[in-house]
């Protein structure tokens, strides 16, 4: 599933920051916009360093904004269309899924420079890291697998079949669980990072992307199909979908 046509994609530009805010009340609100690259599509946050990493599909790029300044300090050529983004804030190392050549880049955060270039599954999409185990996870699309990669080494050690068109993928360290959106078989994909055994579980139509909760270890799976969240409130266990608002565009 690719990701949205909106307008601040087509423009190539990234909004950051939050507006002013009165005594206890978060800020909100767009207080910068960034120019970038061309069909910004993942985005990256290193919150050691205050950095963030934005894969730009058709540049071949990724841009590096300083968070403190919203400026951008470098562009790094990567493989074709990169799409996920995932920060390693133990090691201050940037993994790229680049969607068109079936890679992914590895990309040295003190000196913004590629370390590695590791060949991974047919047409990868997003990827994930567990900063505990230093282990990454790479969804492949049209190969229906998750590659894992040691992060230590930059090697696939090891090819963990998934659903109909993996998409998203999270981890949980505390539980060493990862979860991945297969999206053609309305379905989560509830990884055992100890032993890659899978447990699969329904969820809500078209399910597209995922987010955990490290402090409750609930997982978030965004339903593109029917416009529902559904909750998983552990490895093997899901509460009913919860309704959300509609979507506003297709791939």
């Amino acid at each position: 599933m690719r990701a949205s046509a909106c307008a601040a994609c087509a423009a190539g530009a990234v909004a950051l920051g939050a507006g002013p805010a009165s005594a206890g009340v978060p800020a909100t609100g767009v207080i910068a916009t960034v120019r970038v690259g061309t069909q910004p599509d993942g985005v990256g946050v290193d919150p050691a360093t205050n950095t963030i990493y934005v894969a730009n599909a058709l540049s071949n790029s990724v841009w590096v904004i300083n968070g403190a300044t919203n400026t951008v300090t470098a562009t790094i050529p990567v493989g074709a269309e990169p799409y996920g983004v995932a920060v390693d804030p133990d090691t201050n190392i940037i993994y790229v899924a680049n969607y068109g050549d079936t890679t992914m880049s590895v990309i040295n955060g003190a000196y913004n420079t590629v370390d590695a270039t590791i060949q991974v599954g047919s047409i990868p999409k997003h990827v994930a890291v567990d900063p505990d185990t230093n282990t990454v996870y790479v969804t492949t699309d049209a190969g229906n697998t998750v590659s894992v990669i040691d992060g230590a080494t930059n090697t696939v050690t090891g090819t963990i079949p998934a659903g109909n068109a993996p998409q998203g993928v999270a981890v949980d360290p505390d539980t060493n669980t990862i979860y991945v959106t297969n999206a053609s078989d309305s379905t989560v994909s509830v990884i055992d990072g100890a032993t890659n055994t899978v447990t699969t579980i329904p969820v809500g139509k078209i399910p597209d992307d995922v987010a955990v909760d490290p402090d409750t270890s609930a997982a978030y799976v965004a339903n593109f199909g029917d416009d529902t969240v559904s909750v998983l409130g552990g490895p093997a266990t899901i509460t009913a979908p919860r309704p959300v608002g509609r979507s506003q565009s297709t791939d």
